[in-house]
This record gives structure tokens, sequence and C-alpha cells, in this order.
């Protein structure tokens, strides 16, 4: 499946944004668009027809993105589609109920064509997860530790770990579930999330840093987060490598291999 393969559902109140939007995906080669106003109006047309992705705004006449993002997760029929917001709204309190449903991406208002191309492209591999190489890398004795408060992001990331080779894959809900696996099993990889409840990534970094028995510990993190400051302070906190959302599979694939490629 290419981009201009992409059926594309969209939810946008605003007759200017709808045309803003809808023009960037034919920028794109993306001619499957079907468009309305209301989640009503969406969820009907979800019913009748599965497009391969939902883009939504946050404030729609009839309730929010949130709303029709859990109304599709619900549904049993609806539940694998990706769903993506289109939001000028910044708040945790608002995007990160979205982000914990599975949302492959949050794009900000106005966003650049080139984060959008990149979302689209997160939602193919969303899709079909292709197969990646680890060369240099014993896949088949990797012990991964996958941490994310989001059901769907944890499966998202299984999947492209499997397509790589690795099947000792393991997960944890939150920070605080993590750190008690770090303490009780080996690793070789931890990836996370940052914005988790009980313990936040940055929480878990410090833990498995300074008082875990595996303080060399490569970690990956794995985040939506925008605000600078919390992205110095993971940093500074001793993370491995911090990977932004949406990502691909090929983005996932370079920052494994500079996180266990042996070296010569």
């Amino acid at each position: 499946m290419n981009l201009k393969d992409l059926s594309i559902l969209l939810v946008e109140p605003s007759l200017t944004q709808r045309h803003i939007i809808e023009q960037q995906l034919n920028a794109l080669g993306i001619t499957f668009i079907d468009s309305f106003t209301t989640g009503q109006e969406a969820m009907a047309a979800l019913h009748r027809s599965k497009p391969d992705v939902v883009i939504s705004s946050l404030y729609l006449p009839d309730m929010t993105g949130t709303d029709l993002v859990f109304l599709m997760r619900d549904d049993e029929t609806l539940l694998q589609i990706a769903f993506m917001l289109i939001s000028s709204e910044t708040s945790l309190a608002f995007l990160d109920p979205i982000r914990q449903a599975g949302a492959v991406a949050i794009l900000p208002k106005p966003f650049r064509k080139e984060d959008l191309r990149t979302a689209l492209n997160a939602t193919l591999d969303y899709l079909e997860t292709p197969q990646i190489a680890l060369e240099d890398v014993d896949t088949e004795v990797l012990q991964v530790l996958i941490v994310d408060d989001s059901s769907m992001s944890r499966n998202h990331l299984r999947r492209i770990l499997e397509a790589a080779g690795i099947e000792h894959i393991y997960e944890a809900a939150d920070g605080a579930a993590g750190a008690e696996m770090v303490n009780r099993h080996f690793f070789d990889l931890v990836i996370s999330d940052y914005n988790m409840p009980e313990m936040d990534g940055r929480e878990l970094v410090e833990f498995i840093r300074q008082k875990s028995a595996q303080p060399g510990l490569p970690i990956l993190m794995v985040t939506s987060e925008s605000n600078q400051n919390r992205l110095a302070a993971v940093q500074q906190s001793g993370v491995s490598a911090i990977c932004d959302k949406p990502f691909t599979s090929e983005t996932i694939q370079q920052l494994l291999l500079q996180l266990l490629q042996q070296p010569d």
C-alpha cells in the first residue's frame, strides 16, 4: 500500500480548514476522501464503509474528537481503524485521552505538509507493518520491555519489533510496573512512553539509571511530547535516544541499530 492508496474519512466542521486539509492530502496524491462536519455523520459513514484512517478535529458540533475515537474503540468493527487528530489544542488534559486511545498522530494547526506525510507514513506502518532487518543483532535472544499506558501503542510497537525478528517482548502499562519488571528481569532494551500515570518516562529513566541493577540499560523514549523543557529533563535523566511520535518502522529500525548493534 502507498500513500495514494489510502482512503480517508475527514471530520472537520470548518469549511476553510476542511479545504486546507483536503488540498494537503491531494498534494500527497490522496484522492479517496470523504468529508463530514459532525461526529454522528462520521459514525454513520464508518458503519457504511470503513476507511483506512479517520482524521478529525478536536472540537465538533455534537461531540469532541475524544468522544469520536472512544466510540470507535468501543465498537469491535471499528476498533482497528487508524485515528489521527488535527488540532490547535496543546493541553495534555485534552490530548492525553486521545493518545491513550491509540491515535497514530496528533498534528497541530497549522501543520506542515511534511508533518502530514510523516503521520500518514506512520499510518501505513500501522496498517501493514513491513519486515525490517537488524544486521549484526542477535534478535532471537534479545529481551525487550515496552512501557506505555496505551494498549494500542504497545501493540503497534510489538508488531514492529516482531517484524524485526525480536521474539522476547514484555509489556508494562505504566512506569511503576516497568520499574518493577526491570527489578525482576534482565532486559537488553526498554522502549518507554513519556506521559504515563504512577511514574512517567523521565522518572522511569531516573530509576533505571540510579536505583536498578541495570544502570547501563539502553532506553528509547518514544513520545509525542513537544514541551522542550520536559524533553530536556528527559535527556538529562540519561535516556539513550528519543523518538518523536508519529514514527515509521524505518525510524525505529535506525534507532534499534544505533542502540543494539555490536561495535566492530
